[in-house]
C-alpha cells in the first residue's frame, strides 16, 4: 500500500469537512476543560481505588504537564515475548502479512509496504516503524491495554479507552517536533492520547525521546487549511516544527529528555509537544511501542471502515479492534496469552 493510497483510505475519512483552527471546546475531554475539577472528579470515578497509583496526583500532574510516567509499570518477561514475536516476524517476514513504514529516502514514493516485500537487512535498520503489530501479536495486544494504562486513560476521557493503533521502533525515531493531533485523527479530534513503552532501558546516545512540559497548551498550528496535516495544506512538517520549537523557547518551556528503563511507561496528550534526539551512537538501538488511543464515543469504527462495527476484543476495561485488511491475522502470535 502506497502512502497516497493510505492516506486517501485511512486518514482523510476522518479528518473533519471543514478543517478547524482549534478543537472544538464542547467536545474536550472534561480534564481539558478550563472548569475541570479533579478533587470533585474522584468522588464519583469508582475505579480510582483499584488503581496501584495515586490517581489524583497522576491526574493533576497531566492536567498541568501533559504527561504521566509510571515506573516499573510493565512486567519484564512479557516485554520479553513480545520481543520475541518481533524477531519471529523479522526472521520469517516472508510468511506474515503485516505492514511497515520505511522513513527513508529511497523509498520515499512508496514508504509504506508488507513486511514480506522488505529485506531482513531493512527492516534491522533505522528509520523502520513496524504497525499495528499489537493485531497478530497476543503480547502486543496485552502491552498496550496494560491495566496501569488503561486504568488511567480511562479517568482522562472518563469512559472506556479504544485503542487506535501501535507502532514499534528498534532504533530511535530522530523524527522532528511535532504534535500526534496533526497526523493521528481520532473521530473527535481533541480524544486522542498515546502511550511510550521502554522496551529496553534508554541510553542517552540512542535518540531518546524528548518533549515539552506543559506544551499541549500552546497555541495550535495552523498548516495553511487547519491543524491537520494533509495534502491541501500550504505549510509542511518542518514549518510545523520549527513554529512548536519556536513556540515553546517563547514560553519558557522547560525541554525534557526521556531517560527511562525497561517497563516504564510514559503516556502523553495528543497536544504534547516532542520529537525524537538524533542517534549520537549508531550502534545503540532503542526498542519502544507507541499506541494511540482515544475514547468510546471518539473512536467507534475502525479507521479502515467507518460506519462498518468492528470486531472487538476486550481487556483490562480497553478496547482494541481488529484489523479488517488481515482478519485472518488476528492473534497468530500466541507466546502472549500465558500471561
Amino acid at each position: 500500500m502506497s502512502l497516497i493510497s493510505y492516506t486517501k483510505k485511512i486518514i482523510k475519512p476522518l479528518l473533519p469537512k471543514k478543517y478547524p483552527k482549534e478543537f472544538d471546546y464542547p467536545t474536550l475531554p472534561w480534564i481539558d476543560k478550563d472548569e475541570a475539577n479533579i478533587d470533585s472528579f474522584l468522588q464519583s470515578f469508582k475505579q480510582k481505588d483499584s488503581l496501584p497509583y495515586d490517581l489524583g496526583e497522576k491526574l493533576k500532574f497531566w492536567q498541568k504537564n501533559g504527561y504521566v510516567i509510571f515506573e516499573n509499570a510493565i512486567p519484564h518477561d512479557l516485554i520479553d515475548v513480545y520481543l520475541s514475536d518481533v524477531e519471529e516476524l523479522i526472521n520469517n517476514h516472508k510468511r506474515y502479512e503485516v505492514l511497515v513504514r520505511l522513513d527513508k529516502p529511497e523509498f520515499s514514493d512508496n514508504p509504506i509496504r508488507q513486511v514480506k516485500d522488505v529485506s531482513v537487512d531493512i527492516l534491522r535498520g533505522k528509520s523502520v516503524k513496524i504497525m499495528d503489530f499489537h493485531n497478530p501479536s497476543v503480547a502486543g495486544k496485552k502491552l498496550m491495554l496494560h491495566p496501569t494504562i488503561v486504568g488511567f486513560l480511562a479517568a482522562v476521557f472518563d469512559e472506556k479507552p479504544i485503542a487506535m493503533q501501535s507502532l514499534t521502533f528498534l532504533y530511535g525515531s530522530q523524527q522532528d517536533t511535532h504534535q500526534d493531533f496533526a497526523y493521528v485523527v481520532s473521530q473527535v479530534p481533541s480524544h486522542l492520547a498515546a502511550s511510550w513503552i521502554a522496551l529496553e532501558d534508554v541510553h542517552e546516545n540512542s535518540g531518546p525521546l524528548y518533549y515539552y512540559e506543559g506544551s499541549h497548551k500552546v497555541r495550535k498550528f495552523d498548516f495553511g487549511n487547519g491543524i491537520f496535516f494533509n495534502k491541501e495544506s500550504s505549510k509542511n512538517p518542518v514549518d510545523f516544527g520549527n513554529y512548536l520549537d519556536r513556540a515553546c523557547e517563547n514560553l519558557g518551556l522547560k525541554k525534557k529528555t526521556l531517560l527511562i528503563n525497561k517497563g516504564d511507561v510514559l503516556i502523553w496528550h495528543a497536544s504534547l509537544v516532542h520529537g525524537g534526539e538524533d542517534i549520537k551512537n549508531p550502534e545503540l538501538t532503542r526498542k519502544s511501542y507507541v499506541s494511540h488511543y482515544s475514547s468510546g464515543q471518539a473512536y467507534k469504527f475502525h479507521r479502515t471502515r467507518l460506519g462498518e462495527e468492528p470486531v472487538r476484543q476486550e481487556m483490562n476495561g480497553g478496547e482494541v479492534f481488529a484489523d479488517p485488511l488481515f482478519l485472518q491475522n488476528e492473534n497468530t502470535f500466541k507466546a502472549g496469552e500465558k500471561f
